[in-house]
Formats: C-alpha cells, sequence, structure tokens
C-alpha cells in the first residue's frame, strides 16, 4: 500500500502562508513565492535582532555624550571618572536618566567629576 503525502504537505504550506500573513500579493498566496519570502523575512530578523542591540547601544552613548558636553566634560572621560568613582549604572540606565531626569543626571555627574 503506497503511503499518501496529503496531509503532511498540507501542514508544511499552511506553516508557511500563515508565516506570510501580511505580506503583499502573490507573496501572501502562493507558496513557492510565500516561502522564499518568509525565508528571507526570518533571515531578516535573526540579523536585526543582533543589530538593533548595536543599535541601541550607539543611541544611549551619544545621549550620554550630549548630556555630558553640555556640563563640560567627553563622554570617555565621564565613563572612565564613572569607574573610579565606581557608580555601577548602565549606559541605557545613564542615557535614560539624561533625558528623563538631567536633575539626577547631574548628581551622577558631579559625583563622578568630585572622583575625577
Amino acid at each position: 500500500m503506497r503511503v499518501k503525502r496529503g496531509n503532511v504537505s498540507r501542514k508544511r504550506h499552511k506553516k508557511i502562508l500563515k508565516l506570510a500573513k501580511g505580506f503583499i500579493g502573490a507573496r501572501s498566496r502562493i507558496f513557492k513565492v510565500a516561502n522564499i519570502a518568509v525565508m528571507k523575512a526570518l533571515k531578516y530578523a535573526y540579523r536585526d535582532r543582533r543589530t538593533t542591540k548595536r543599535n541601541m547601544r550607539r543611541l544611549w552613548i551619544v545621549r550620554i555624550n550630549a548630556a555630558v558636553r553640555e556640563r563640560g566634560m567627553s563622554y570617555s572621560r565621564f565613563v572612565n571618572a564613572c569607574k573610579k568613582a565606581n557608580i555601577i549604572v548602565n549606559r541605557k540606565m545613564l542615557a535614560d536618566l539624561a533625558v528623563r531626569d538631567p536633575e539626577a543626571f547631574s548628581t551622577v555627574y558631579e559625583a563622578a567629576a568630585s572622583a575625577k
């Protein structure tokens, strides 16, 4: 007796077409085209999950640099001063303080500058 593979391929096709939901035109309807589009999208998603982390760190550094330069110091000197003052606050939190709570950031800055 031969094995019929209808169920297996239908499940596979449905899985891919479900992932392709929201794509435009044939990319969301035709399996062959959708499969290529989904594979590429998954590749981009994998790559960009890492790129996002890099971009966020760059943004935090830019924000901290801007806030520190207003107070008369460069970013690298500020980070070094923080290490010397034993201030263990990550860049994400420092950038958030610089944007949302400048008074608190000034306190951190003063503590770092005094230990310099």
